[in-house]
């Protein structure tokens, strides 16, 4: 959308070079040449405003992260996880997690019993029994 932006800001740019020029050098015969600029000037506007109202966005890049968990209690998250357990005792004792954003893109496994794995941060796990 920016070069859409810059060839407006242009447009008008020359249209006000085009009036003061002929402003100074001859008001009569600027008349006509307005006229035809000023047309154009209204359908290139027209066309840029319907082309930004309909015009489709670009798809956000989306996230490769492929999260797999195999085995038996086994977790695994794209993201952070804040307190896990795979255990049969109490949960974890949750700590913060910083607010970083998860990979854009990589392979998150769990592999085995009771294994835990993030593509961020993990505050706290246990994967014992209590």
């Amino acid at each position: 959308m920016k070069p859409l932006m810059y060839a407006g800001v242009g447009l008008c740019g020359a249209g006000m070079v085009a009036l003061i020029v002929g402003a100074v050098v001859d008001v009569d015969a600027a008349d006509p040449w307005a006229s035809v600029g000023g047309g154009i000037a209204s359908l290139a506007g027209i066309a840029l405003a319907l082309y930004a109202q309909f015009a489709q966005p670009a798809a956000p890049a989306t996230s490769r992260t492929q999260v797999s968990a195999d085995g038996e209690r086994s977790i695994a998250a794209g993201g952070s996880i804040g307190a896990a357990t795979t255990g049969n005792g109490a949960a974890p004792a949750s700590a913060p997690i910083p607010s970083t954003p998860p990979p854009a893109s990589g392979t998150v496994t769990a592999a085995g019993d009771r294994s835990i794995a993030a593509g961020g941060h993990i505050g706290s796990a246990s994967t014992g029994d209590a």
